[in-house]
């Protein structure tokens, strides 16, 4: 497994497992979280499919799944961007919507 790959992958299953057990806030159980998501993600495709489609943003061929060739979807790639971006991306979204929602939980909860 490559290093981005691995790192994507990892980062994933901590924001899972922070969210389900940790914080224990159990967004991804929540149709509402999954709908913001799904509005999020259109807006990072978009985002990151400019970013590297344009060549401003390159990744080594032995960092990602896929090589180095840009193509807008296949070989690792979905709308010029790695795979790994969208784990990265979800994990990112996931924590920070998880420790939002816990912290407001809490501030709650101490009024």
């Amino acid at each position: 497994m490559t290093s981005y790959t691995a790192a994507a992958a990892l980062a994933a299953l901590v924001a899972i497992l922070v969210d389900l057990f940790i914080l224990r806030t159990a967004l991804l159980r929540s149709g509402t979280w999954w709908m913001a998501y799904g509005i999020i993600v259109v807006f990072q495709l978009i985002t990151n499919g400019w970013l590297t489609g344009r060549g401003i943003v390159r990744y080594s061929d032995n960092a990602i799944l896929g090589s180095g060739r840009i193509v807008f979807l296949g070989n690792g790639r979905i709308v010029y961007a790695p795979v790994e971006d969208l784990a990265f991306g979800f994990a990112l979204v996931l924590i920070s919507c998880a420790s939002w929602v816990w912290a407001g939980t809490r501030t709650r909860a101490t009024r």
